[in-house]
């Protein structure tokens, strides 16, 4: 017999006779009423067990963790709290889970305690939650750019590249770390390394990505990158997920437009197909609030920040008028910010983007023509000499979101801009390429997936919205 998710058990529109369902026991009652989950919807399906023609012995094995299958009639709950629910006739045992020993009981754990047992978490309400918003979003990236006629590009997760400049890459090597083979200077010999160079793993897919956009027109790679940073915030993981689109003979004014329509279209189709869990996550973070002293507590809610972001157009403000707006304000003037802001050229940081999106404009905001100095090598370069076509779209109680540019496109500028930066052209001349032939105004951004969950779940640790986080000195799992 075939048996049934307990989503659609529950969204039923009417009693059903012989049906089955498999799942973990969220928790067992007064030996009779067992709270059934299956992770396909974050209800659990109450289960009545006629406990007094069941043997002792399964009643004893029915505990918190334990996988079980039933078979019953879906029949109207006689109790509140439910539409229906099963009255048991077969009742087997899959698994056995022992109740001293199972971490995830039915109380409240910290999130730190959930982070130790990131192989369980899933089994609780609030990951279940989260890990299928983080699936919906997924699918919905994927369509959103399927419906534009965008290509799905895979670009390399190995390369011999630094993107973004950085030098903050994993290095991959087949060589004897004890023991690496020299080179006549002394230095370790890559040649005779695997792919006779030294290379990383991918900071990002977006060089790779251009040299197709360059012959397809609107392109996308979704797939993961990694970053040597050694950082423990909750913003920070070492192993991270980015969707990147590259787009032929879009100009910045462009990409801005694609960056606000996308983001307002995955959000809405979260929003849409998740609102269950949506609801119970809008929920836990007013309780977290509460805990709060008043003076910390976010003046809007989950739901809210969503809907702030899709019921408002982006306002659009150059880096030279923000700075001047942050300047005059009051928490930089009374020195409340952690950064005060003295000077054009500042690196603006998270409370100065909050600031200006959840104090001064009251929308999202989306920064562009920042400073040469403080951007990639890649982003146009502006009239000026000084400034580069670059943008950053800024959210509420989270800052930057997405960060992109039009690129350079001309070739001479670009070979400069390298030299500037003592990066070796020679491993960039496949990039250099499609200036030489056939180079257009082109446009692209990053937006890093863990931000974009924990922004639509509202957590407030980058590692509790990815399964198993990789940050400095983790890698359990």
């Amino acid at each position: 017999m075939k048996h049934t998710k307990v989503k659609d058990l529950l969204n039923s529109t009417k009693p059903i006779d012989d049906v089955m369902v498999k799942g973990w026991v969220r928790t067992f009652r007064n030996n009779q009423f067992i709270a059934l989950n299956d992770g396909s919807v974050l209800h659990n399906i109450q289960c009545v067990v006629d406990f007094e023609n069941t043997p002792a012995e399964t009643l004893k094995r029915i505990t918190t963790g334990a996988a079980v299958a039933i078979k019953g009639n879906l029949t109207e709950s006689q109790g509140a709290g439910q539409k229906y629910e099963i009255q048991v006739k077969e009742l087997e045992i899959l698994g056995d889970s022992d109740p001293e020993k199972f971490p995830m009981q039915p109380k409240k754990h910290s999130l730190e305690f959930l982070r130790e047992n990131a192989h369980l978490r899933v089994r609780t309400n609030v990951f279940g939650a989260i890990m299928r918003v983080r699936s919906v979003l997924s699918f919905a990236i994927h369509q959103y750019f399927q419906e534009k006629g965008f290509v799905y590009v895979n670009t390399p997760i190995i390369t011999g590249s630094d993107a973004e400049g950085a030098g903050e890459m994993f290095q991959v090597t087949s060589l004897p770390v004890g023991n690496p083979p020299l080179n006549e200077e002394g230095k370790i010999d890559y040649k005779q390394d695997f792919f006779g160079k030294e290379t990383n793993l991918t900071v990002s897919g977006q060089l790779e990505a251009e040299t197709y956009a360059m012959a397809l027109g609107q392109v996308y790679t979704f797939g993961p990158t990694f970053r040597a940073e050694n950082s423990n915030t909750s913003r920070h993981l070492a192993e991270f997920w980015m969707v990147e689109p590259e787009v032929a003979f879009n100009d910045l004014d462009a990409n801005m437009d694609l960056a606000e329509d996308f983001i307002q279209y995955v959000i809405k189709f979260a929003m849409d197909r998740c609102a269950d869990d949506l609801k119970f996550l809008d929920q836990r973070l007013a309780d977290e609030e509460k805990q709060k002293p008043q003076a910390e507590r976010s003046e809007l809610g989950l739901l809210d920040k969503l809907n702030f972001v899709l019921e408002n157009n982006f306002k659009r403000v150059s880096y030279t008028e923000a700075i001047d707006i942050l300047k005059n304000s009051k928490p930089n003037k009374n020195k409340k910010f952690n950064y005060i802001i003295e000077e054009w050229g500042a690196d603006l940081q998270s409370e100065h983007e909050r600031y200006l999106v959840e104090k001064h404009f009251k929308s999202p905001v989306i920064l562009f023509d920042y400073p040469a100095k403080i951007k990639a090598f890649y982003m146009r370069l502006n009239d000026d000499n000084k400034t580069v076509r670059a943008m950053d779209i800024l959210f509420p109680g989270i800052g930057e979101i997405v960060g992109g540019s039009q690129r350079e496109e001309r070739l001479d500028v670009l070979q400069q801009k390298i030299a500037d930066l003592g990066i070796d052209e020679k491993e960039l001349w496949w990039y250099l390429d499609t200036r030489r032939f056939g180079t257009a105004v082109h446009s692209g951004f990053g937006l890093g997936f863990e931000r974009l969950v924990l922004f639509v779940t509202g957590m407030g640790n980058i590692r509790d919205v990815i399964p198993f986080p990789r940050t400095p000195q983790n890698a359990e799992f």
